[in-house]
């Protein structure tokens, strides 16, 4: 299976692309170095000449507060780049995967988002993923919508590395208690995006790991397991102020992967133990 992927230098991207070579498929991971696919044409002819079997398309922009002031930009990455990529990827007949964010839902309440959900993005952000759900959805039916929440991985930045770097100068942090979500492994994510793309089970559908938590109690986990002595002071959204409203309820129900055949991924805290232990072999 010959499979593109966009996104190639951050999180997500970077591990499908190392999952999908030890799988054997001819994977290949471009930045937007290597691919504007702000550029029609230029996305047009890449994947004309590349003729894939499946776009896995996990490039965005990703900057949430940012995007609040740098609209045009926010927009031509995460709505037109998906429309030109998920286009191109029809004229070839591949299928196409698109990695969405719980940021297309408002936040509100305390239950789990399902995928028949209504989103009611608050960000610019949120708006602008939930604008290239839409034209993947109307451009091309073998297509998935993957939402994703939280996610970390070896390659790049994260909340678990920025709590790590953090606790080498404080022995006290304050971190967000009111919002909740689910810590994903990219690694754990990567396989089931593989997985996926191999079927016909076509639609959208929410992938994180097992288990919900606060920020706060993220931190709580990261210190414990990698033996800081870091006290989390538990804080409310109103006291972290922020250009971009976060989304206090990130809960996504996963029961439509396991309703399609697809395996679950692990508990967020035994994924977490695994990654750690994973930095701290990479850590020369």
């Amino acid at each position: 299976m010959k499979i593109l992927v966009t996104g190639f230098t951050g999180q997500l991207g970077f591990d499908v692309v190392q999952e999908g070579v030890e799988r054997g498929f001819e994977m290949v991971g471009v930045g937007s170095k290597d691919l504007d696919i702000t550029n029609e044409q230029i996305v047009n002819q890449y994947v004309k000449e590349f003729n894939p079997d499946a776009i896995i398309h996990c490039a965005a922009y990703t900057a949430v507060d940012k995007a609040e002031d740098d609209q045009e930009n926010c927009w031509n990455v995460n709505v037109n780049g998906t429309k030109y990529l998920a286009s191109a990827a029809k004229e070839v007949n591949a299928k196409f995967m698109y990695i969405s964010t719980d940021y297309v839902f408002d936040g509100t309440g305390e239950i789990p988002f399902v995928e028949t959900d209504e989103p009611n993005p608050v960000g610019y952000y949120g708006r602008t993923k939930f604008e290239a759900e839409k034209l993947v959805e109307s451009h091309i039916s073998q297509s998935f919508i993957v939402r994703i929440s939280w996610v970390f991985g070896l390659n790049g930045n994260n909340f678990v590395k920025t709590m790590l770097r953090l606790a080498e100068s404080r022995d006290v942090l304050s971190v967000v208690g009111d919002q909740v979500g689910s810590p994903t492994n990219t690694l754990d994510l990567s396989s089931l995006l593989l997985d996926m793309i191999q079927t016909d089970n076509y639609g959208i559908y929410h992938a994180t790991n097992e288990g919900f938590c606060s920020w706060a109690e993220f931190a709580q986990e990261i210190f414990r397991l990698s033996g800081k002595p870091v006290k989390v002071n538990f804080i409310s959204t109103e006291e972290y102020p922020t250009r971009a409203v976060r989304p206090e309820n990130s809960r996504l129900s996963k029961q439509k992967l396991v309703d399609n055949g697809f395996k679950p991924l692990p508990y967020w805290k035994e994924s977490l133990a695994q990654y750690l232990n994973a930095l701290k072999h990479e850590v020369k």
